[in-house]
């Protein structure tokens, strides 16, 4: 059929009501949201972004309500999508934008494609990854893998993907979104090292829309976070407070989640599996942990300097 572009779409999309057909991969996908509210009457009041990308560029895409549960968790990143009889609309300005892993990559921020069961209905077919043809110019997925070593030259909020050997991994815990609401955030402590430091990476890993991940991170098992910022607490002692969160868009991965993921190529998750090939398997279960309260940052060893 007939298709468009990212970049057709943004000069003539003010111009038409109905577009061509749009072929794009998805590059980055956003934790699912709720937004329901006792007095609107939803029947599925989800919201979930995805960053999408052809030849042209990368623009963000929006799947709503009854779409979400339907097609949420097959949306993965680097899935090959073919839209019809979708919406654009101006962007939502205050969203929050991943960090690309190809930094020159042109990115469309004025307009969004909006997925809706009507108005129009939007139709969606999931290319297999062995039918994409390479004259379709779709660009492939690009990460910003880091070895921990790395992570001290890192200034705050710098955005990094990470792999390592889970170590220790803590408890889950609770902290309230805002200070008398009744929503909270799930997060737990992880740390994972990747033998290039004598310092493990401090993961605050929050409940992404992958609860079957979260709930079994263990030690010893092969972890890869995605869209990971770094916190820098500025005290003396610098490299004891730098550790790395969950952004909205971060993907995390266990072992036995890995096969056919587009990281698997990434010359650095190469170098990490090669150095798991040489480590004892038994001497590091010795060194890991797991559950316990963790407290961090951690307080100061006095009370004159706290």
């Amino acid at each position: 059929s007939k298709l468009t572009s990212l970049g057709q779409l943004e000069m003539t999309w003010r111009s038409r009501l109905h577009f061509h057909p749009l072929l794009v991969r998805v590059l980055h996908k956003s934790r699912l949201r709720y937004y329901g509210k006792p007095e609107k009457k939803l029947d599925m009041p989800y919201q979930a972004y995805f960053e999408v990308a052809d030849g042209s560029g990368m623009m963000s895409m929006v799947l709503w309500n009854s779409l979400c549960p339907e097609w949420y968790n097959s949306m993965k990143v680097g899935t090959v999508l073919l839209l019809e009889q979708y919406a654009i609309k101006t962007s939502y300005p205050f969203k929050t934008q991943p960090t690309p892993g190809d930094s020159q990559m042109k990115r469309f921020a004025t307009i969004e494609i909006s997925l809706n069961v009507r108005d129009p209905p939007t139709k969606i077919s999931i290319i297999p990854e062995e039918m994409v043809k390479p004259e379709w110019g779709l660009p492939e997925v690009k990460y910003r893998f880091i070895t921990r070593s790395e992570l001290d030259d890192l200034p705050n909020n710098h955005s990094c993907d990470i792999i390592g050997l889970v170590t220790f991994v803590g408890r889950a815990e609770r902290a309230r979104k805002r200070e008398h609401g009744e929503d909270f955030w799930l997060y737990r402590w992880a740390h994972a090292i990747d033998g290039t430091s004598n310092q493990p990476f401090i993961l605050e890993l929050f409940a992404t829309s992958q609860p079957d991940v979260f709930e079994h991170i263990h030690p010893m098992t092969y972890l890869v976070c995605t869209q990971m910022r770094v916190v820098r607490e500025f005290t003396d002692n610098p490299s004891r407070t730098v550790y790395l969160t969950t952004s909205n868009e971060s993907q995390i991965f266990i072992t036995g989640w890995h096969k056919g993921q587009p990281y698997t190529k990434d010359t650095k998750v190469k170098n990490f599996i090669q150095w798991t090939k040489t480590q004892s398997e038994a001497d590091q279960m010795k060194k890991t942990v797991i559950g316990g309260y963790y407290p961090f940052p951690r307080p100061p060893d006095s009370f004159l300097k706290y």
